[in-house]
């Protein structure tokens, strides 16, 4: 398991999503979902990092919580319901993923009181707009720092008044220019969010703060597939930041992770073989 420096004293839950990611073409599903990438990339940056979310009672669910492991994610917080896992439909088009299908299968769930509780034992917990805890954000900031990736939902009437309960609010640039972006950071800032963070794809990133715009430029890498980038910088970064580093090294670090996503195929490995059951039937084809 690569490191990225130490991040032994910062404590991140990853709360919400978690699937497979189908490469139907290829037939090998790998685990993935935003809550639990930036939970596997804080683990790999050196930090203790615990996954709370619902998983299947199927192979599918077998290969996420096996990888969570692997990683040296806590799990005490999943939950096994009985059914199918959530899972998404993927092809690679010119190293770039495009989503074909998904279902949430078993994944929602709502916070109980024990996990607010538990919340203050950890120094942020991340979720996104892909999960079922939207509502549940500003409580969950009254217990502990939130990190929450919008992605491209930058219209969502969500947003505006979930920011003020943001220590790092997230979206997707790809396709803004820089005074798109840097209207977006100022909305991110002016409703309330400590930090906010565009990624731009291979454009890089910005992160504005109340000192100003900080812009990192991608690292190298040998791109087999960007799934889980985004999610793997989101990692990188709050290490650093929760960790008490300066802007520059934390960004440094979250472009580092970032790379580091690209060079492997699905969000963080762990590949398993698609059951022939699970995969989709051409019209006329019998199932």
């Amino acid at each position: 398991m690569r490191m990225f420096g130490s991040g032994a004293a910062v404590r991140v839950l990853g709360a919400g999503d978690n699937v497979v990611d189908r490469y139907v073409d290829a037939g090998v599903m790998y685990p993935g979902g935003n809550a639990v990438n930036v939970a596997v990339y804080a683990r790999r940056c050196g930090a203790e990092a615990a996954y709370r979310g619902v998983v299947g009672t199927d192979a599918a669910g077998d290969v996420v919580l096996a990888a969570l492991r692997d990683e040296g994610v806590d799990v005490s917080g999943v939950q096994r319901a009985d059914g199918p896992n959530a899972y998404a439909e993927v092809a690679i088009v010119d190293n770039d993923r495009v989503f074909k299908d998904s279902n949430d299968g078993v994944s929602e769930f709502d916070l109980t009181e024990a996990d607010y509780a538990r919340l203050s034992g950890f120094d942020v917990v991340h979720t996104a707009y892909s999960g079922s805890l939207i509502r549940s954000v500003p409580r969950m900031a009254a217990y502990t720092r939130v990190s929450f990736d919008f992605s491209n939902r930058l219209t969502e009437s969500y947003v505006d008044w979930m920011l003020p309960s943001l220590y790092l609010a997230t979206f997707s640039g790809t396709g803004l220019d820089d005074e798109q972006t840097e209207a977006l950071l100022s909305r991110g800032l002016e409703h309330g969010a400590r930090h906010v963070l565009v990624t731009r794809g291979s454009a890089g990133a910005w992160l504005a703060t109340a000192d100003g715009v900080h812009r990192q430029p991608t690292v190298a890498s040998r791109v087999v597939d960007t799934m889980g980038a985004g999610d793997a910088f989101i990692a990188g970064l709050l290490v650093g930041l929760v960790g008490g580093r300066d802007l520059t090294s934390s960004l440094a670090r979250a472009a580092n992770c970032a790379a580091l996503a690209c060079s492997v195929a699905g969000a963080f490995g762990h590949p398993a073989a698609v059951a022939a059951t699970m995969l989709p039937h051409l019209p006329g084809e019998p199932t």
